[in-house]
């Protein structure tokens, strides 16, 4: 069933000792807005996470395989819907509207680009979800996705801590000769003490349909976003939870409401004093009443 409503939402949760998303071009530190010192989280490394919970849950098959993976080839995943369509892309187009001749070797013309994008967005979720640019190798166009993420921000400056790090053991016999049998080596690790992250989310009915999004993927991506920390463990990222999900409903494709008024209907402010160092230190409300529950769905107006 495809879906006939506009959806936007609000994404809080937290980390504690850990570092929620590092920056490779600062070292792996964890992302700070320079200006503000607020932390930062990109929608990319939330969509990794999605796709990892869809991938580890539903094993990795058809209709809900994973495009970006880990170590894929995405031109042989490509190729890989023309196979699966029975179109020989070494041949010469079989429809004459697509060109008697391939303009480019191996590459789909026409209505082959239409076809090819098409089986993508049936094979693959996080293609029929967030989009894809598939214009490389065999070529199957490219899908905008109904979903889409900004990144997240903390509600509060956080501190990124620099934590050294001892190795009791080495690696080759002559790094221990090197260190005359001390084996420590020294390493570091950065962390977030605490920090509360908002992220803000869309979901478009009307790319929906192009896609062949439906109301079973809405919900396993709701059930993502709600779960989707609880199987990224690792020492790097200490402790993160989803804390809310707060999901406006509208009743409509192209809805009733700005998100911008919508987001702002969901409120905080500190409990405590003092650097925040845990979920209590906050009340999180919406439309004045404080929130209760991981996921909440209310009309947009």
């Amino acid at each position: 069933m495809t879906l006939a409503k506009r959806y936007d939402f609000v994404l809080l949760f937290d980390v504690r000792d850990g570092n929620p998303n590092g920056d490779p071009d600062a070292g792996n530190l964890p992302r700070i807005d320079a200006e503000t010192g607020m932390g930062l989280v990109t929608d990319v490394c939330l969509k990794r996470k999605v796709r990892n919970y869809v991938q580890l849950t539903h094993g990795g098959s058809a209709p809900y395989d994973i495009f970006v993976k880990e170590k894929a080839i995405l031109n042989r995943q490509i190729a890989g819907a023309y196979e699966r369509l029975g179109i020989d892309l070494e041949k010469e187009p079989a429809d004459p509207a697509d060109g008697k001749k391939r303009t480019t070797k191996n590459e789909a013309q026409g209505s082959e680009v239409d076809k090819g994008r098409n089986a993508m967005c049936a094979q693959f979720f996080d293609v029929r979800t967030f989009g894809a640019v598939m214009s490389t190798g065999a070529n199957a166009g490219q899908v905008r996705g109904p979903i889409q993420l900004t990144f997240a921000r903390s509600l509060e400056p956080v501190v990124a801590l620099e934590h050294s790090i001892t190795r009791m053991a080495v690696t080759t016999e002559g790094e221990a000769e090197k260190q005359g049998g001390d084996n420590r080596t020294m390493g570091r690790k950065y962390t977030v003490p605490y920090g509360l992250y908002q992220a803000h989310g869309f979901v478009s009915a009307s790319l929906a349909a192009q896609t062949g999004f439906s109301q079973a993927d809405l919900d396993l991506f709701w059930k993502a976003m709600e779960d989707m920390f609880e199987h990224d463990r690792s020492a790097a990222r200490g402790q993160m939870s989803t804390r809310h999900l707060v999901i406006f409903e509208h009743d409509s494709a192209l809805g009733t409401a700005h998100a911008s008024d919508l987001f702002e209907r969901v409120a905080w402010k500190r409990t405590t004093e003092g650097p925040a160092r845990a979920f209590s230190d906050y009340e999180i409300s919406l439309d004045g009443k404080p929130l209760k529950g991981l996921r909440t769905l209310v009309p947009a107006r």
